[in-house]
């Protein structure tokens, strides 16, 4: 049975990933379970200076999933450097994907920059769902010609390979993939939370501070299935699939779509065990369906 699959050069034992954001830097998880076992992770999306991230409270639930407007709380890359990444040596002793958010081109290539320079990184994970500062707030992921400016910013400072994150808050996600891969990028990542809202009967206000926040969890599945597939069809380069993935099946669901690897994140919230879980299903449900190796059936629903 092979579980491993190669991102960019990197083999991973297998395709399950924890998403930025859903898992730290891995320390409270790694109390839970050894968290070796991962393909890898991505750690907590990180900015060139510390923030102290948007007003409480910050999350909402919902029937089929979550809202978060955490607002990319985070020490800032010189801290994570200094702390974070050393600490991490001692539970966790494979390389991880650097996540980056910024809120101008200099900020991502900044960050990546310094990132890049640390053996622990394996991969950079390009974040453009954030408000571009110098440009009325519009986040870089929304139009082709702001993501590619980023991802040729960042290819410009960085020697390991790119992954793009982008927005399904678009109208059109294929043309976004194509402008990042033409830029350079070396490979996508895909879907960021939809946008969401909750409104609370009692007090007849939003729920979360900042009205409105990230969607994520299984109802947004379909529509992550639904890009991936389209975006696989229309590049070249290797796609990290993600979006309400919580079970071994939804794994080969999306690496049927056109996903080298997958990401989970809103489900580690709701159970820590969440991607161990994963993981220790695969096998069984390679057997169920005739899998020999995963890495066989990348795109094989086109």
């Amino acid at each position: 049975m092979g579980t491993k699959v190669i991102l960019s050069g990197w083999e991973l034992e297998n395709p399950v990933i924890p998403a930025s954001g859903t898992f730290g830097f891995g320390k409270e998880f790694a109390e839970f379970y050894d968290i070796n076992c991962l393909g890898t992770f991505s750690f907590k999306g990180t900015t060139r200076e510390a923030r102290f991230g948007n007003p409480t409270p910050r999350i909402a639930e919902c029937r089929e999933g979550m809202i978060n407007s955490v607002g990319l709380q985070n020490p800032g890359v010189d801290h994570v450097i200094a702390h974070e990444l050393p600490e991490m040596k001692r539970y966790f002793h494979k390389k991880v994907i650097a996540n980056v958010s910024g809120f101008s081109v200099e900020d991502y290539a900044v960050t990546c920059q310094k990132l890049d320079a640390q053996e622990q990184v394996g991969l950079l994970e390009v974040n453009v769902s954030c408000p571009n500062v110098h440009n009325g707030g519009m986040s870089f992921g929304t139009t082709p010609e702001a993501a590619a400016e980023v991802t040729k910013a960042v290819k410009a400072v960085t020697t390991k390979p790119v992954y793009i994150k982008l927005s399904p808050n678009v109208t059109d996600i294929v043309s976004i993939a194509k402008a990042c891969e033409e830029a350079g990028a070396d490979g996508i990542s895909m879907i960021n939370t939809l946008l969401g809202m909750r409104i609370n009967l009692k007090n007849k206000k939003p729920v979360v501070a900042n009205k409105m926040g990230g969607f994520s969890g299984p109802a947004i599945f379909p529509v992550a299935v639904r890009m991936v597939y389209q975006v696989y069809e229309a590049v070249g380069i290797p796609i990290i699939g993600m979006g309400g993935v919580s079970t071994a099946e939804d794994v080969i669901e999306l690496m049927l779509a056109g996903a080298t690897a997958v990401q989970v994140g809103a489900a580690n919230l709701v159970d820590p065990f969440a991607c161990k879980r994963i993981i220790e299903e695969l096998p069984a449900v390679m057997k169920k369906y005739g899998i020999e190796n995963l890495s066989d059936i990348i795109g094989g629903a086109h």
